[in-house]
């Protein structure tokens, strides 16, 4: 029956800050105590985007690093070093181009983020050093995962039915790179570009269970956000995660997204994890058969982006 439900996103920022935006819609959904972050069906009055029209082609080149608003010298640092995080390797002037920076102060930039190791030089272009570097799944580039996750994501969403997403952790929190949205009126879709707790949701929590220990301690003691009801405390979050590495598999039930269900896995390349595999569905239409099917899949689809990746990476 139709009713009025609030559609909820959150969006970490900074890893610190959250972002609550909600919108009201009128939409016909199962159950009428079910709240979350559910796109609803298209309202043609108010010109929202057709269902199945290009609803899949959203990534986070949409917001890349050199568009970030803080304008601070720190900021800037923050922002190049990202930047080539991203590029892979990138000459010194098209950093400054892409920063509108002068070439003179990318240089400076870039001087002393070598002289840290954060920064190596090879060949002219700049990319990350040995500092950062840490197993070969860090010589990814965000751009590469993008472009090999693409016919991945779309056959997940053509077997499951539900969004498909590609997830990889910059600093302390989980960022959306790449999603095919569900073709259905009422789906779950995260932000491309945004960046979300790695405490919270299956995709984030993959992301957490693979990464060094001291990020997971760190995280545990900046604080645990209880974003809904069933967002974990640090003690089922520690067990969740032992969990997650033996079986290779993450499950959420409304721990980010109010209503919402979803199942991740990991990728890896070589000794490191590349990023996360994950589908979002509203709860009604996630049932344990569906799920079953939906993990054989995303595992299957891990598999198939990392031999991608291994063919086209050294």
């Amino acid at each position: 029956m139709a009713i009025v439900m609030a559609i909820a996103v959150a969006v970490r920022r900074n890893g610190t800050q959250a972002l609550l935006q909600e919108q009201r819609a009128r939409c016909d959904i199962g159950n009428p105590r079910k709240r979350g972050s559910l796109r609803p069906r298209p309202d043609p009055v108010a010109g929202t985007r057709a269902v199945g029209e290009n609803v899949g082609m959203s990534t986070a080149r949409d917001h890349p690093p050199e568009e970030a608003a803080e304008d601070t010298s720190f900021a800037r640092g923050l922002r190049l070093l990202l930047v080539i995080a991203d590029r892979g390797a990138i000459r010194a002037d098209d950093l400054a181009m892409l920063l509108d920076m002068p070439q003179s102060t990318a240089y400076r930039y870039l001087r002393t983020l070598t002289e840290f190791g954060f920064v190596d030089r090879h060949d002219g272009r700049y990319r990350l050093g040995p500092k950062l570097v840490i197993g070969s799944g860090s010589h990814v580039t965000s751009d590469l995962l993008i472009r090999l996750s693409e016919p991945v994501l779309s056959m997940l969403v053509e077997s499951q039915g539900e969004t498909a997403v590609v997830m990889r952790r910059v600093g302390l929190t989980a960022m959306c790179l790449h999603q095919h949205e569900s073709r259905d009126g009422i789906r779950v879709a995260l932000e491309p570009g945004g960046t979300y707790p790695l405490h919270a949701g299956a995709g984030s929590r993959v992301l957490l269970s693979f990464a060094p220990p001291e990020v997971v301690e760190e995280v545990i003691a900046q604080g645990l956000e209880a974003i809904t009801p069933t967002t974990p405390s640090e003690t089922p979050l520690r067990k969740g995660l032992d969990e997650i590495r033996e079986s290779g598999i993450a499950f959420s039930e409304g721990e980010l997204i109010d209503g919402s269900v979803s199942i991740a896995v990991p990728v890896f390349r070589g000794d490191g994890i590349v990023g996360a595999l994950a589908l979002w569905g509203p709860y009604a239409r996630c049932g344990s058969a569906w799920r079953d099917r939906a993990t054989g899949a995303l595992h299957r689809a891990a598999r198939s982006l990392t031999a991608e990746l291994d063919a086209v990476t050294p």
